[in-house]
């Protein structure tokens, strides 16, 4: 006769069993699938970092020019008449020669005011670079780099919507279409825009929830992945490398200071360049 102990310890025994037998038919994709996942993870974070990147750069592309565009184009003219002032007293051929490449180096009035938005068109600088030359106050240059709530709203909606998340072309459509418009808002700084579109994401239709895929196609998703990184890894080191992101990375908390000290610099460099011109004009 089974007595109720023994029936105790056979029960325990025999639902350990089935658990471990359990666990050793698991299907053999599981693993992949992990893998693949973490992969996926791992690529949006790298995406988020690099993307974020590329959009600080460009603004601060954007501030130098604004900031800093007429005083470069100011010190390139004044190269220029500097070293045809010398060309016209000495005459030699090395000081003419000399003279025609630096004025070649001076940018063309035309079709400059994109490039320093809004502080020069054809007919020369406006006001606020001529104040800023001068050392007048001056209307500082509007400000697009996007605030801490901004940037976490990106981070967000990037995680949620990224288009490596989709199961089919529709879906990744979807998805691509509205982190286009995710990143044009942040590009901008809008704040409100932001959470209109984190408002409209969470009323859209969710993602479909992933299901087995065969082998074959995890390893093949695992190798795109792959070399959507090594993409990336080019791309990042490409804006890390730059004139800008080099710029970036030697003030990273504060930037604004960075640009300060590299105008103050130039307007240096304008007054010794003028002190010298009018001096060699004197000469003649």
């Amino acid at each position: 006769m089974t007595t109720p102990e023994a029936e105790r310890h056979g029960g325990g025994a025999g639902a350990e069993q089935v658990a471990a037998e359990g666990q050793s038919v698991a299907r053999p994709e599981e693993r992949l699938e992990r893998a693949v996942r973490a992969a996926e993870q791992a690529l949006i974070e790298y995406e988020i970092a690099v993307e974020t990147f590329r959009i600080e750069v460009e603004n601060f592309s954007r501030l130098h020019h604004q900031k800093l565009g007429p005083m470069y184009t100011r010190l390139d003219e004044l190269d220029a008449q500097l070293a045809e002032a010398r060309a016209a007293r000495t005459g030699d051929p090395e000081d003419l020669r000399k003279a025609d490449e630096a004025r070649a180096r001076v940018m063309p009035m035309p079709g400059v005011e994109e490039l320093f938005h809004g502080w020069m068109d054809g007919e020369g600088l406006f006001p606020e670079a001529a104040a800023m030359l001068t050392e007048q106050p001056v209307r500082p240059p509007q400000r697009v780099r996007p605030s801490d709530e901004a940037r976490k709203l990106y981070r967000e909606l990037a995680r949620k919507a990224h288009p490596d998340l989709a199961q089919d072309e529709t879906e990744r459509t979807r998805r691509e279409e509205f982190i286009t418009r995710v990143n044009a808002a942040y590009s901008r700084g809008d704040e409100v825009l932001l959470h209109e579109l984190a408002e409209e994401w969470a009323a859209g239709p969710k993602p479909p929830e992933q299901g087995p895929t065969p082998s074959e196609e995890l390893y093949a998703r695992l190798e795109w992945l792959a070399r959507r990184k090594e993409l990336l890894s080019v791309v990042a080191r490409e804006l890390e490398e730059g004139a800008i992101g080099s710029m970036l990375r030697m003030a990273p908390d504060d930037p604004d200071r960075l640009l300060e000290e590299i105008a103050e610099k130039l307007l240096a460099d304008v007054s010794a360049r003028e002190a010298e011109l009018a001096e060699l004009l004197a000469q003649e």
